[in-house]
């Protein structure tokens, strides 16, 4: 899979139910159309349930779909509920080092990437589900 494979699953899927957002999918069906495990895929829409963005139901015609309308939820819903970072940022507590100049460099280049992050996350706010659900797709529309 792409770069960060739960990121690329959760923002495909959502897309997905942005064509149809009253079609109720399985964790099956997610699965086959993205070519992965359905224990991949309740592992990463579980963590977008907790976050409110879906819903799931039990039983016989059970599975998820979309707990707000699709242009309620941004890229940055999507990361923020995935809790990871793309960009790297330093430990928090870098190891003790003897040398003023590292524990330096240490700390900018980690305010530099804590910068990186939140304007990673303010560009994605900028952009919904449905911004980038196309106009026709076969998997949505058949």
């Amino acid at each position: 899979m792409k770069r960060n494979s739960r990121l690329s699953l959760a923002l495909h899927t959502l897309s997905h139910m942005a064509g149809d957002p009253d079609r109720v999918r399985t964790s099956a069906d997610i699965a086959d159309h993205a070519g992965t495990n359905p224990v991949v895929v309740r592992r990463v829409l579980g963590k977008l349930r907790e976050a409110g963005l879906l819903l799931s139901e039990k039983g016989h015609a059970g599975g998820w779909r979309l707990a707000k309308q699709a242009g309620s939820i941004t890229l940055a819903d999507v990361y923020l509920a995935l809790d990871e970072r793309l960009v790297a940022g330093g430990d928090s507590d870098p190891e003790p080092s003897y040398c003023s100049v590292e524990t330096g460099l240490q700390t900018r280049v980690a305010e530099v990437l804590e910068e990186i992050e939140e304007s990673l996350v303010q560009r994605l706010r900028e952009t919904s589900i449905t911004d980038v659900h196309p106009k026709s797709c076969n998997y949505c529309d058949g």
